[in-house]
């Protein structure tokens, strides 16, 4: 059964999941359920621990590199929620 739910994203970004879903002959619907479901199919108990960077690889050109500004999981949700005042 399917649920609906609502979320925003920056339109660059959907813009681009659109394309790269429209490539791969799935809706950004289908493409957004199979992302969280590779994320929920083990017992991550961090960010760090998701294998995100398989996924990047896959859909990415070039090199990627991760940098990482804030060490507490309090430090990363108080940048994002600062980032959209």
């Amino acid at each position: 059964m399917d649920t609906k739910i609502t979320l925003s994203f920056n339109k660059d970004i959907i813009d681009r999941a659109k394309d790269f879903a429209d490539q791969n002959n799935i809706s950004l619907s289908r493409l957004t359920e199979f992302l969280y479901a590779q994320m929920t199919s083990k017992n991550y108990q961090s960010l760090e621990e998701l294998p995100i960077a398989d996924w990047v690889n896959m859909v990415s050109e070039g090199e990627v590199e991760y940098k990482r500004t804030s060490s507490s999981r309090k430090e990363m949700k108080d940048e994002f929620f600062g980032s959209k005042k």
